[in-house]
């Protein structure tokens, strides 16, 4: 186990400020061009605090997590500060080779976080707006009505691609177009134009979970920027964070990206929806997002305002403590505590990324073999820093992988037996 005591450094963390766009014409820059990146300088504990905080941190990761056969990474920060940083396991459950801090893992849905503030951005940069109709971006869109906002907010009442495009209808489709093995974001815009499956809801009903609102997103984003996907996020957030262990998941990652297993220790292989991003395939370490967590308490990413309202509840149609802003989840408790975070899965991948922004405490857990106990090990944590009234549970709440309670369109059986 690596301890991080009082004068604790994150290695990585060396960062430089950048500077883009130079414009030796002397012309004005663009407001894109003249961001200046820089990290925070993390806020040292006494000794009491340190000692007091690793030795629960310490004591539940040892009852909740680490004796179960757990493959991956854990780190807690406070004010940028590591108290406590634990990576155990294998890359590869097949092969030799130690799971360590730069071994990059899938994040799922935490890659919700990374779209929604990308949206945020070009909102900011005045390239487009919370209510633009996802019309303007797509004509042809067969379902009217649904703005940026609600796609952010998961109230746009479109159905779900992990149900609708079902592994029997994409490959007859692929056949007769001669398409790829593999779903692309533009072949869920090309099925919802030309399908039009049926939607889940009424617009703006009610909050309904849909990996398809972030597939548009990210199809908005490539046709705003006319870049890619992948390449935007890594030069406008990657590369100026020194995020060095980030990336967008693309087909020719397949051969290099770190692969999951089921919990039994079972290959997960890669199957046709694995193509598609913006909802998920966003691969990182615990320490690139604690980097991406202390950059967005400062406003270099996106000012103040625009991250306040993705931090916003939208959705009270149910009472209760859970609510979505804008590619977060929230927790509002009744004693006026918020929760900022998001979970997620995706194959045998399980991803935990909490803020506790009272406190700015930062936890992180990433695992590539399935268990949910990372949840409620995220959980359990918070009540470490504050009174969040937390209770043990192992329910990720937005699996992007098919519910149980439904029909599955990837095929869970589409597994390799490791030979041991």
């Amino acid at each position: 186990m690596k301890q991080y005591l009082l004068k604790a450094t994150i290695p990585g963390f060396v960062w430089v400020i950048l500077f883009y766009g130079c414009n030796n014409s002397g012309s004005p820059k663009e407001a894109d061009d003249s961001l200046q990146y820089y990290p925070s300088t993390p806020a040292a504990l006494n000794k009491q605090e340190f000692r007091q905080y690793y030795r629960r941190l310490n004591e539940l990761f040892d009852t909740t997590l680490l004796h179960g056969g757990f493959n991956g990474g854990i780190l807690i920060a406070r004010n940028g500060a590591i108290i406590y940083e634990k990576y155990t396991g294998l890359v590869d459950l097949r092969k030799k080779g130690p799971l360590t801090e730069n071994t990059s893992l899938h994040i799922a849905s935490t890659t919700k976080t990374f779209t929604a503030i990308a949206v945020l951005r070009m909102i900011q940069e005045s390239k487009l707006t919370l209510t633009d109709s996802v019309n303007k971006f797509f004509p042809g869109f067969p379902y009217p009505g649904i703005t940026v906002k609600m796609l952010l907010n998961h109230r746009s009442g479109l159905p779900n691609y992990l149900y609708f495009m079902s592994k029997e209808k994409w490959q007859k489709l692929s056949k007769e177009r001669g398409s790829k093995q593999y779903v692309t974001n533009k072949d869920v815009l090309k099925f919802l134009v030309d399908e039009k499956p049926d939607k889940s809801y009424s617009v703006n009903k009610r909050f309904n979970y849909c990996n398809t609102n972030y597939v548009l997103l990210a199809l908005i984003v490539e046709k705003i920027s006319g870049k890619p996907f992948p390449e935007y996020m890594q030069e406008k957030f990657f590369q100026p964070l020194q995020m060095q262990h980030t990336f967008v998941f693309t087909l020719k990652d397949t051969a290099t990206a770190a692969p999951s297993f089921t919990n039994n220790g079972i290959y997960w292989e890669y199957d046709f929806l694995d193509a598609t991003y913006g909802d998920k395939n966003i691969y990182s370490t615990p320490r690139d997002l604690l980097k991406w967590d202390q950059a967005l308490y400062t406003e270099q990413i996106i000012n103040a305002a625009f991250l306040d309202s993705a931090f916003t509840a939208y959705s009270f149609e149910k009472p209760g403590v859970h609510n979505y802003g804008l590619g977060w989840r929230l927790q509002l408790m009744p004693n006026g505590k918020k929760i900022v975070y998001h979970f997620g899965k995706w194959h045998g991948f399980n991803a935990a990324f909490t803020r506790l922004t009272d406190e700015k405490a930062t936890i992180i857990i990433l695992g590539s073999r399935f268990t949910r106990r990372i949840y409620g090990a995220a959980h359990l944590c918070y009540d470490i820093f504050g009174d969040y009234q937390q209770r043990p549970t192992d329910d990720d709440e937005d699996s992007d992988s098919i519910s149980a309670n439904k029909k599955p369109t990837t095929s869970p059986e589409r597994v390799t037996k490791v030979k041991r």
